[in-house]
């Protein structure tokens, strides 16, 4: 799980579908307030909509294409799917609004939260083994959309799935079922030295965008009950798990106990995908789970397009991860086209009921 965590990053991060079901994409943002449950949360949603509304561009900044939208635009008449999602460490869920989009095209409402502390601006290594927070996360979302009179005429209550990416795939696993074993993770800490590991053991951290001093992470001196406790929501009913984290750590008995589908995306060819994230595994415990690998592709193939002069830009401003280079000689649009194929196909077998 890289972290894309310099402070020029921190500053800058602010294809196939199928037939539309609506006119436009909607996109609404919904603040869901701190309260004995859970932390204060900012949460980005999609939807299909009728014309109307506010022309704007999602995810837009200097590095990183957006993807166009409607703000407040009303929503298409019907009930919808509802996908949550969870961003990985040191981005945000807007880095997922090319998938997003796709998404409302094909008729799901989508919706998913900044994660405080593991978002783009305020990421401490500290906070970023706390799997449980982002899980509760994702699970007030679905409170919200699932009981808020403004969608409750949207969204099928009982049609939930999840998405992750990185770390935000970690979330989608224990949401679906998975436990983590604290001592398998640090184990795979003591000896593996790069991503998240590294990161642990940086002894930095970002906080208000500015880059701050922190203590280096004991993975050991984590709460072990709740770091290994389960996180299940049953209301979520599939899982598409993109590169996720925690790959190493996972409970095989937990896996073997998950009762929804679970599509397992990794990014690369095969014998150069990370330890930390490969999911040939993963799938092959879980009962219903598949597997797939996108071919020249890699970790940050699933960030947004980047602009024209972006590499040059982040180097320029101290980012020396190839966030926008890819693998191989395919364009990172043609990878995202694969990517959302991938998630379309899992999504509608699983919550449509149709290939």
């Amino acid at each position: 799980m890289p972290t894309f965590q310099t402070v020029a990053t921190a500053a800058l991060f602010a294809a196939f579908v199928t037939p539309c079901l609506a006119a436009e994409v909607g996109v609404h943002q919904i603040v869901i307030e701190a309260s004995e449950h859970g932390r204060d949360l900012v949460a980005t949603v999609w939807y299909p909509a009728d014309a109307g509304g506010q022309p704007t561009v999602v995810g837009d900044s200097r590095v990183f294409k957006g993807e166009p939208a409607f703000l407040d635009a009303p929503a298409a008449r019907g009930r919808y799917p509802l996908v949550v999602l969870s961003h990985g460490s040191g981005s945000r869920v807007q880095a997922m609004g090319w998938l997003a989009t796709a998404l409302a095209k094909a008729g799901f409402v989508v919706a998913g939260p900044n994660h405080p502390g593991t978002t783009s601006g305020y990421s401490l290594p500290a906070e970023t083994p706390k799997v449980w927070q982002r899980t509760q996360d994702l699970s007030r979302v679905i409170d919200k959309l699932t009981t808020d009179p403004q969608w409750q005429s949207v969204v099928d209550p009982d049609k939930v799935g999840v998405a992750g990416f990185s770390l935000g795939g970690a979330t989608a696993m224990e949401i679906a079922g998975a436990r983590a074993k604290l001592e398998a993770y640090a184990s795979y800490c003591d000896s593996y030295t790069k991503w998240d590991c590294a990161w642990f053991a940086s002894g930095v951290g970002y906080l208000n965008d500015a880059r701050v001093t922190v203590d280096k992470v004991d993975l050991r001196s984590i709460d072990k009950d709740l770091f290994e406790q389960s996180n299940l929501d049953r209301r979520v009913k599939t899982a598409v798990l993109i590169d996720p984290g925690l790959a190493p750590a996972y409970d095989e008995q937990s896996l073997k106990e998950i009762a929804i589908p679970m599509a397992f995306i990794n990014l690369g060819n095969p014998d150069v995908i990370p330890t930390a994230v490969l999911a040939d595994r993963l799938a092959s415990l879980t009962p219903q789970g598949t597997y797939a690998a996108i071919k020249d592709a890699n970790h940050f193939s699933f960030l947004p397009e980047c602009k024209e002069g972006s590499a040059a830009l982040l180097k320029s401003v101290g980012e020396f991860d190839p966030i926008c280079d890819d693998a191989g000689n395919r364009s990172r649009a043609d990878i995202h086209a694969e990517a959302t194929r991938l998630v379309l196909e899992a999504l509608q077998r699983t919550l449509k009921g149709r290939s």
